[in-house]
C-alpha cells in the first residue's frame, strides 16, 4: 500500500515524529486549554531531552515504560520519547483498579514510568516488580522523594551506566504495549509494532482531509488506543494542534473549553453525543403536544432538526468540521438526527488489535445509517462463515495494523489468526457498495428457542431510545430474555415533581413505568427478541473507558 506522504522515511513513530516537526516547527502542537501551546520544535526539544534522560538511566531498546496518567500535553512528550529510541511505551488507563496498574508493572516488565502526581501513590505501593526509577509526568523530573522514601531511593540503586550506542527503532519493532481494559475479564497485553501504528495513522487520509490549522480537543484517554492515534498521531501527522482539558471533564468545562479553543475536529465515544442529544436536543422537541405532533411530521422533522443542528454545532465552538465516533456502537434514533441536522459526523469501526482504525465512514451524503463505512486504506475486511440467507457472518480483517499477537501469549494469539487475517470476534455483513454493518459480538449472541440469532446489542439500542432510560443490558435466563434496565433519575423526580407520594408508590410507578417500556419495545422487535420482564439496575453499570457494558459482571 502506498500512502500519500512525502519525507517519511520509513513506518516509525521516530519517522513521523520527526517528518512533522520539519514541516511545521513554528505552529503550534499541544497545549493545555485557557494556556498557549508549545511549538512543533518546541515538543521535539522535551522529546529529545527525556530521550536523554531515559538513556542515561539505563533504559534501552526493546525497554518496557509504563504511562500511567490523566491527559495533559506531557503525555505525548513520554510516548514520543519512549518511542524514538525503540523503547516500548505501556500506556495504562488512569483509572484502572491499582491492583491491575501493578500486574502490568509485573507482567510488562517495566523498567520506568512516567506518572502524574494523581496517581504517584499507587506507583508507589507496588511490589515485585523491575522498575529503575519513576519520571513524574507534570514537570518531567525524577522523583526525589515521597512519603515512603526508602522506596524510591531502592528504585534509584537499580540505575543502570548511560547507553553508549543510540539506537533507532526499526518499522517491525514493537512500539507498544497496550493492556486491554477487557470485557471478559483479564485484560491481554496487545503488541502493537511501529508499522501497525504509523500504517493505521496514515489510513485516515481517504476518510477526512485534516489540515495544519485545525484544532482538536482531546477529551478520551490516550492511553487508549482510538484516542491516542486518531486524537495525536493522526493531528500531529497533518500539522494540527491538540488541546487538552485540565479538569474533569463535566458539562459546564466542556462548555468552557468549546468556547475558548472553538475545535475544527472531535472525537467521541457514542455516549457523549447520546446524553447530548437525548437531555438538551429531544426534550425540546417532546415537551409539548403541540411539538410532539410536529415533530412526528418527518418533513418539519428534518427542518427542525437541520436547525437543531447548527445550534448543536455552534455549543461545539462555532467551527467545528469533523466529529468522530468510535469505540462502541451509536444509537440509530441519534445517527438519524445527525444525519438530518447535517451535523459533520463520522462513524469509525476497530479495535485495540488494529491499532486501531478498520473502517470509517465519509463526511457528508455518502454516510448510510448504521453503518460503520467502508474498509480504510491498506485494509482488507471479508465475512467469514457467512449465512447464506443474510450474509452475516465474523468480521475478519488483513492490513499492516493488525497486532504483532498478544504478548506472552501464543494459544490466544493463535486463536485469533488465521492465515494472516484477523478475527474480530464481531459479527455483521458487508453490502454491495463494500459498507460494513454490525451486528454484534459473538460471545454475546443468543441463540433464541427457534434458532434464530438474537442480538442483545440491537434491542439494548431500542429500549435505550427512550428519554428516562441511561442504560440497558439484555441477558438470556434459562432461556428467556431478561432486560436490566438504568433509569435517569432525575428525570424520574421531574416526572413526580410536585406529587406527594410515598417510596413504595413511586416503587409502583417505576415498576409500571417499565412494563410499559417492555411492551413498547416488544411491538418493535422481532417475534423472536421479544423480552419477558424489565428489571431495575440502580446503580450505574460497570463500563469499560470506552464506555461499554462489562457484560461479563452481570451475565455469567
Amino acid at each position: 500500500m502506498t500512502y500519500p506522504y512525502e519525507n517519511l522515511e520509513n513506518f516509525t513513530l521516530p519517522a513521523l515524529f520527526n517528518r512533522s516537526v520539519q514541516l511545521y516547527g513554528q505552529r503550534a502542537a499541544l497545549g493545555n486549554v485557557g494556556s498557549e501551546a508549545f511549538t512543533y520544535q518546541e515538543l521535539e526539544a522535551k522529546v529529545l531531552s527525556m530521550v536523554t534522560l531515559l538513556q542515561n538511566n539505563g533504559i534501552k531498546k526493546g525497554d518496557k515504560v509504563v504511562i500511567l496518567s490523566e491527559n495533559m500535553p506531557y503525555w505525548a512528550v513520554a510516548y514520543f520519547s519512549i518511542t524514538y529510541f525503540g523503547g516500548v511505551v505501556v500506556p495504562v488507563l488512569a483509572d484502572f483498579h491499582p491492583s491491575d496498574v501493578h500486574h502490568i508493572l509485573r507482567h510488562s516488565e517495566a523498567k520506568a514510568v512516567f506518572v502524574s502526581e494523581k496517581h504517584l501513590s499507587t506507583i508507589e505501593e507496588a511490589e515485585d516488580n523491575e522498575l529503575k526509577f519513576v519520571i513524574q509526568l507534570d514537570n518531567l523530573e525524577l522523583v526525589k522523594s515521597l512519603s515512603s522514601e526508602s522506596y524510591f531511593e531502592k528504585l534509584k540503586s537499580k540505575i543502570s551506566k548511560p547507553q553508549e550506542n543510540p539506537t533507532v527503532p526499526d518499522e517491525n519493532d514493537l512500539a507498544s504495549l497496550l493492556y486491554t481494559s477487557g470485557t471478559t475479564g483479564h485484560s491481554k497485553g496487545v503488541m502493537l509494532s511501529h508499522k501497525n501504528l504509523v500504517t493505521n495513522a496514515l489510513s485516515a487520509y481517504e476518510k477526512v482531509s485534516i489540515k495544519p490549522d485545525d484544532v482538536f480537543l482531546s477529551i478520551l484517554p490516550l492511553a487508549h488506543t482510538l484516542e491516542c492515534t486518531v486524537g495525536l498521531t493522526i493531528p500531529l501527522l497533518h500539522g494540527s494542534s491538540v488541546y487538552y482539558i485540565d479538569k474533569a471533564p463535566t458539562p459546564s468545562v466542556l462548555l468552557k473549553a468549546f468556547e475558548v479553543v472553538k475545535p475544527t475536529m472531535m472525537l467521541s465515544v457514542p455516549l457523549i453525543i447520546e446524553k447530548i442529544y437525548k437531555g438538551k436536543i429531544l426534550p425540546k422537541f417532546t415537551d409539548s403536544f403541540a411539538m410532539r405532533t410536529l415533530y412526528s411530521f418527518a418533513p418539519l422533522r428534518k427542518q427542525l432538526n437541520k436547525i437543531a443542528g447548527k445550534k448543536l454545532i455552534e455549543t461545539f465552538g462555532g467551527r467545528l468540521r469533523f466529529f468522530g465516533i468510535g469505540g462502541a456502537a451509536l444509537s440509530p434514533t441519534v445517527e438519524e438526527f445527525l444525519k438530518e441536522a447535517k451535523f459533520p459526523y463520522i462513524v469509525g469501526y476497530g479495535l485495540t488489535e488494529t491499532a486501531p482504525l478498520l473502517a470509517g465512514s465519509v463526511l457528508g451524503d455518502k454516510i448510510k445509517l448504521k453503518s460503520t463505512g467502508t474498509a480504510m486504506a491498506g485494509v482488507e475486511l471479508a465475512i467469514k462463515d457467512k449465512n447464506p440467507e443474510t450474509g452475516e457472518g465474523e468480521i475478519i480483517a488483513k492490513s499492516p495494523s493488525v497486532m504483532m499477537g498478544y504478548y506472552k501469549d501464543e494459544v490466544k494469539t493463535a486463536e485469533v489468526m488465521e492465515d494472516g487475517w484477523f478475527l474480530t470476534g464481531d459479527l455483521g455483513y458487508i453490502d454491495d457498495d463494500g459498507f460494513l454493518f454490525i451486528s454484534g459480538r459473538s460471545k454475546n449472541v443468543i441463540i433464541g428457542p427457534s434458532g434464530k440469532n438474537i442480538y442483545p446489542e440491537q434491542i439494548e439500542a431500542t429500549i435505550n431510545q427512550n428519554e428516562v432510560v441511561l442504560d440497558s443490558l439484555v441477558m438470556d435466563i434459562e432461556g428467556k430474555l431478561i432486560a436490566r434496565v438504568h433509569l435517569d433519575y432525575e428525570k424520574i423526580d421531574k416526572m413526580y415533581q410536585g406529587v406527594d407520594r410515598t417510596s413504595d408508590e413511586v416503587q409502583k410507578k417505576i415498576l409500571e413505568l417499565l412494563e410499559e417500556m417492555r411492551l413498547d419495545v416488544n411491538n418493535r422487535v422481532a417475534s423472536y427478541s421479544k423480552i419477558v420482564k424489565f428489571v431495575e439496575q440502580i446503580e450505574p453499570f460497570i463500563k469499560t473507558p470506552t464506555k461499554k457494558i462489562k457484560r461479563y459482571l452481570y451475565t455469567n
